[in-house]
């Protein structure tokens, strides 16, 4: 489970009749739509450049509890997402075959051999429908705050992207790699189907700004806000590192060099850098 008053619970399996996820602690009054679910899920959902999964889903949100009359009713929100683009066969061929970098054999023994071994089980990035889908409530709440959150890919295989405002981030999404740089983007391009030709992949970089956040969120020194949302970034299966600001490179940096400085700008307390 994610968070404390607003508490998230995927469900599912890659190969089962759905994904999803339970919310608690929503409150009520909150206008929400499956539409405004499903134009979340339509960013997630993999198609929109050949280098991604070859599962092919469009995604739908059905709102089953805590929705009413279009307004969240401060009860559990339980969303759902069916699967349909379905094939099993290729992992019955290699259901004694752990495959390098996944969670096969984990699974296997942790579960005495009764798990779900097809496309990963629970185990498979399928489930972050469900984390995409909580994600397009918690939105909902932000936005009353006037908090706004984007991503974007920063780097492929080495090269990184360059942003120079946060204004960029909002053409992120125009891109089908969800990338404002458009020099980048071509190089990304290039790398990527080089690594295709070449029957290969290559790792990446996400990386995420959140805009309007207040002052003083999280509860040190145990539930920080870094440390809850390096727990909810870790449970994208994908994720094998994050870092906050300059993040592992203030290992390499002087004290001088890494400190942020206070300023007073338009009147309000902000960081130099």
């Amino acid at each position: 489970m994610l968070g404390k008053m607003f508490r998230v619970s995927l469900l599912g399996e890659s190969h089962g009749r759905a994904v999803g996820v339970l919310i608690e602690g929503c409150p009520p009054g909150l206008k929400i739509s499956e539409e405004d679910i499903d134009e979340m899920l339509a960013l997630r959902s993999p198609g929109s450049i050949r280098f991604t999964s070859r599962r092919r889903e469009p995604d739908k949100a059905e709102i089953m509890s805590g929705v009413f009359k279009g307004y969240t009713t401060g009860a559990p929100i339980l969303i759902l997402i069916r699967n349909k683009d379905v094939d099993s066969s290729p992992y019955e061929k290699i259901r004694f075959k752990p495959r390098p970098g996944h969670a096969d054999y984990t699974a296997y023994i942790k579960y005495r051999g009764f798990n779900d071994y097809r496309g990963g089980g629970m185990f498979s990035g399928r489930l972050t429908a469900g984390l995409v889908a909580a994600g397009a409530v918690a939105k909902k709440i932000l936005s009353l705050e006037s908090i706004e959150v984007y991503a974007y890919l920063r780097e492929v295989g080495g090269v990184k992207s360059t942003i120079r405002d946060v204004k960029e981030l909002k053409k992120a999404y125009e891109s089908p790699f969800y990338c404002p740089d458009l020099d980048a983007v071509e190089k990304f391009r290039e790398i990527l189907e080089d690594a295709a030709r070449a029957g290969d992949s290559v790792g990446g970089v996400v990386e995420g700004v959140a805009v309007n956040v207040p002052v003083g969120l999280g509860e040190p020194p145990i539930d920080t806000l870094e440390g809850d949302l390096a727990k909810a970034l870790f449970a994208i299966p994908a994720a094998k590192g994050v870092e906050f600001g300059s993040g592992f490179k203030l290992a390499e940096m002087r004290g001088s060099e890494a400190n942020d400085e206070y300023v007073i700008k338009n009147g309000r307390v902000v960081t130099l850098t």
